[in-house]
């Protein structure tokens, strides 16, 4: 891992200077909109790779790791994970999404099938549909007004 610091790029900001937020990607595409969300709340925050060591990790002295989203569960063989030593680093460590469930097994909990811990999850999204022309022009014609969606997750964390 590199730490570019203000002697190696005038303007950069070198997150040892500042309280700082690590935000650990798993390949989510919503990791970028944590961070800014960290920013949005006036904490400097990095993105950084799963493969980043508890040793790199420490050196950047943050005051918290969010453990992003990502693409897979757990259960799926090859699912990306992180170096089990950032556990013993004493920082404290938020899960989302998959982040959480590589919390929970990782900790000693169970990630188990979602319909197993709750069942089915229904939402109704309160949105319009609007056809802004273009090349695009009667693509959503035959959609509803008001669309209904249903989201599974997929697994859910126990423990």
């Amino acid at each position: 891992m590199i730490v570019v610091t203000e002697a190696d790029a005038p303007g950069v900001v070198d997150p040892t200077e500042h309280e700082t937020v690590v935000v650990i990607d798993f390949g989510a595409q919503y990791a970028q909109l944590i961070a800014r969300r960290v920013r949005e709340a006036n904490v400097f925050s990095t993105i950084l790779p799963h493969r980043v060591t508890a040793e790199e990790l420490a050196a950047l002295k943050p005051a918290g790791i969010i453990l992003s989203g990502g693409p897979k569960s757990v259960h799926v063989e090859g699912a990306p994970t992180i170096d089990p030593d950032i556990y013993e680093t004493g920082i404290p460590i938020l899960g989302i999404c998959y982040g959480a469930q590589l919390l929970a097994q990782n900790l000693g909990g169970t990630v188990v099938p979602l319909a197993a811990a709750c069942g089915e999850l229904m939402a109704a999204v309160d949105a319009e549909v609007v056809d802004a022309g273009g090349d695009c022009d009667g693509c959503f014609s035959t959609a509803a007004s008001t669309p209904q969606c249903t989201f599974f997750l997929g697994r859910a964390a126990q423990r």
